[in-house]
């Protein structure tokens, strides 16, 4: 059989009726979510060890649009069908779909994770306070995983500005 990462691509509108066809197989769903722009090692990292808490992990990308509501006007760097490609092409990532908007509200009402992954910098009192109740509310729990020090795509970007 011939892997095709397109295949891992799903599109926003099939994510609440491939949860569904998911769930009844009895896996634990792992998601995260992030703008993911510039791919670094502290975000393969962080993938692999969200991927391991879990049966399958589905990353969620944030639009163009959110990611520019978020980072401003000169992001992304990369457009979301490569950002979300290039996740879908990481061994650890089993699904992928970009979903509008700033914030993962809706996204994370569709996905329903079991196990809810977001990095060591936030908190339960740091997380949005709306993507949280979300994820409570179906019963999900929520891991953090820390950074790798010294990798952000922020901190690639100035480096690449100071050449």
């Amino acid at each position: 059989m011939k892997f095709n990462f397109q295949n891992k691509i799903l599109p926003w509108a099939d994510v609440a009726t491939w949860r569904r066809r998911h769930r009844s197989q009895g896996k634990r769903l792992v998601v995260t979510h992030g703008c993911f722009d510039i791919l670094h090692l502290g975000h393969v990292t962080y993938l692999e060890q969200a991927r391991n808490e879990g049966d399958a992990l589905m990353v969620g990308v944030n639009s163009d649009a959110g990611v520019r509501e978020l980072k401003g006007p000169t992001r992304p760097v990369n457009n979301e069908a490569d950002r979300a490609g290039i996740l879908a092409a990481l061994e650890s990532v089993d699904y992928v779909c970009i979903f509008p908007g700033k914030r993962a509200v809706q996204f994370l009402q569709a996905a329903l994770p079991d196990i809810y992954v977001k990095g060591g910098d936030y908190t339960l009192e740091t997380l949005n306070q709306e993507e949280r109740g979300v994820v409570e509310t179906n019963g999900a729990r929520i891991v953090f995983i820390p950074f790798l020090k010294g990798r952000s795509t922020t901190e690639t970007l100035s480096k690449i500005e100071r050449l």
